[in-house]
């Protein structure tokens, strides 16, 4: 679901737009390799095993693995401010997200201090700067930054330690983070699927020129039924209604931050925050959508269904 700042990019080459009107038109198998399908399908083929197995383990192993994720992604968006002309406070971001990302962990009950005292280092550090005349937008992209991805991307630690801290078996967490993924990438494939098979009409177009109604709609049609298939066989005490639902909510959050994200690339003028995985770019690239997805899953679990 990934869009170019390029207002004249062929649009075939977007997950959820359509065709280019070419003057000879290509076939759907053509619009499908010029999309990119074939880097997509080798991340999936090679990426889902590996979260499966790593979210299966959990401990300190996931801790890792979502630690790494959220420094990876919070360094490109802070390479993202750097190129709108700020000077976030990286070390600090890293650390202050590294700590909520600990809190979830040990589920402690310590994230409000945690957040208070990053907000007064930050400022604090912000007074030996020599340089006054953006201080308030060093101050909020590294704050922001901190939230974005650090404190969103941290729900994945805390959906995996949610039946643990219910005393609840340990399994059904790992089976709710594989959950939120899955109901993610459906809606990414069902979207680019639908959008580059049927994409005609713009969907936002000042954010995201190659998006198409066509293709949020497959994602939304994509993720209900994913939600309705997934509860299932991964959380059988899940209603076949409430993870109809639970799909269509994702869905809806999926591609808002998809669109938050294609926000922030479009106003730093850059199209991909890093090229660390091929076909997708970076980790805030591929991971977005998680951000808003894995909050939305957990608080759900945790206050309508656990």
């Amino acid at each position: 679901m990934k869009e170019t700042p390029n207002n004249n990019h062929d649009p075939s080459t977007d997950s959820t737009h359509g065709d280019s009107t070419p003057s000879a038109k290509p076939s759907t198998f053509n619009r499908f390799l010029r999309a990119g399908i074939l880097p997509r399908l080798v991340v999936i083929v090679l990426g889902v095993p590996c979260l499966y197995f790593i979210t299966s383990r959990g401990g300190v192993f996931f801790f890792l693995f979502v630690g790494l994720l959220i420094l990876l992604g919070l360094r490109e968006f802070y390479v993202l401010m750097k190129a709108k002309g700020y000077e976030p406070f990286e070390a600090l971001g890293y650390f202050c997200s590294l700590a909520i990302c600990g809190y979830a962990w040990h589920e402690g009950v310590v994230v409000p201090l945690i957040l208070t005292a990053s907000l007064l280092a930050i400022m604090i550090r912000e007074l030996f700067r020599t340089n006054m005349s953006q201080s308030l937008g060093h101050m909020a992209v590294t704050v922001f930054g901190i939230m974005y991805v650090g404190w969103l991307g941290s729900h994945l630690v805390l959906l995996r330690q949610l039946p643990v801290s219910l005393q609840l078996n340990d399994n059904i967490g790992a089976r709710l983070v594989f959950l939120v993924a899955l109901l993610t990438w459906a809606t990414d494939s069902s979207a680019y699927f639908f959008g580059v098979s049927f994409g005609r009409h713009k969907l936002i177009p000042r954010i995201s020129p190659n998006k198409t109604i066509e293709g949020a709609v497959g994602g939304l049609i994509g993720a209900a039924l994913a939600g309705w298939l997934l509860t299932r066989s991964l959380v059988p005490f899940v209603t076949p209604t409430a993870g109809t639902i639970l799909g269509l909510i994702v869905g809806v959050m999926a591609q808002l931050g998809d669109l938050v994200e294609s926000l922030i690339k479009r106003d730093a003028g850059i199209k991909d925050t890093a090229e660390l995985i091929p076909g997708h770019g970076g980790v805030l690239d591929r991971f977005d959508s998680m951000l808003f997805t894995a909050p939305v899953v957990y608080y759900y679990f945790r206050f309508f269904i656990i």
